[in-house]
């Protein structure tokens, strides 16, 4: 298992942030146990967000002390003139400050609580289009490389001697267009390569054809794909051509939308 893949996965901020499901939190927590180097990752995250936590913390308004003397001042000020007051009375004087006490602690708290919280909805908002633009760019990084690998995949064959190489140009009135095929005899395989094929309509498709003992002979259809496209293996081909069809294909082909054309030798 590739540990730094998987804490670089996302999960450990998932999971710290209460938003991973039963199985990806047990299973975390049961990797957690036997690799150290994730429980540190764990510990880290959390550390994080207390640091950020302590260092955009707000401190209370300046009313709520500025209220909190004034109360005490009413309950303790020197210069009220003494009253002898029974034990009742005092103790009546201290449940007011404590209560007093406890309301503005109540409030410094509920402000607190909504600050933080705040702050939390920002932070999972931020990283959950994080973690949308990290898979957007894992998905671009994977279709790059699939691209890539099919091009070179395909200058390995358009090189490989073993393959017959067949330039189908456009006929009369049809000059713009070039197609090529590759064809390995010994294997039969056949790969088309659309040099000037221009787009079709949602309608049409082309068909590539082959040419066996004078009969055309369905070799597929061209679809989109990077490089070479690979069609249907042929045998003891003539040539080859291509026509315009519906899409989906044809059983015979059309010659009035025949399109590029090329023999085997030459």
């Amino acid at each position: 298992m590739n540990i730094q893949a998987y804490i670089e996965s996302g999960i450990i901020e998932s999971y710290v942030l209460g938003m991973a499901d039963d199985q990806e939190r047990a299973e975390l927590e049961q990797l957690s146990r036997k690799h150290p180097e994730i429980r540190a990752a764990i510990e880290a995250f959390e550390l994080s967000l207390e640091q950020t936590a302590l260092q955009n913390a707000m401190p209370p308004a300046p009313s709520i002390k500025k209220d909190l003397f004034v109360q005490l001042e009413s309950e303790f000020n020197p210069a009220t003139e003494a009253k002898l007051v029974s034990m009742p009375t005092a103790q009546t004087g201290w449940l007011r400050y404590v209560a007093a006490a406890s309301v503005i602690l109540l409030v410094v708290s509920a402000a607190t609580n909504v600050y933080f919280y705040k702050q939390f909805r920002e932070a999972s908002n931020q990283y959950q289009a994080l973690l949308v633009e990290k898979t957007s760019l894992l998905a671009q990084n994977e279709a790059l490389q699939t691209k890539g690998l099919d091009l070179y995949n395909g200058m390995l064959i358009m090189s490989d001697p073993a393959f017959t190489k067949i330039s189908m140009p456009g006929i009369k009135t049809e000059e713009n267009k070039l197609a090529t095929v590759f064809w390995d005899k010994k294997k039969n395989e056949v790969y088309l390569l659309a040099n000037r094929l221009p787009q079709t309509s949602k309608d049409t498709q082309y068909q590539l054809w082959a040419i066996v003992e004078g009969k055309p002979v369905d070799a597929g259809m061209i679809d989109t794909c990077s490089g070479l496209c690979k069609m249907k293996n042929i045998s003891n081909a003539s040539a080859f051509a291509i026509t315009l069809e519906k899409r989906g294909g044809s059983p015979t082909p059309n010659l009035n939308q025949l399109q590029v054309i090329g023999n085997v030798n030459g």
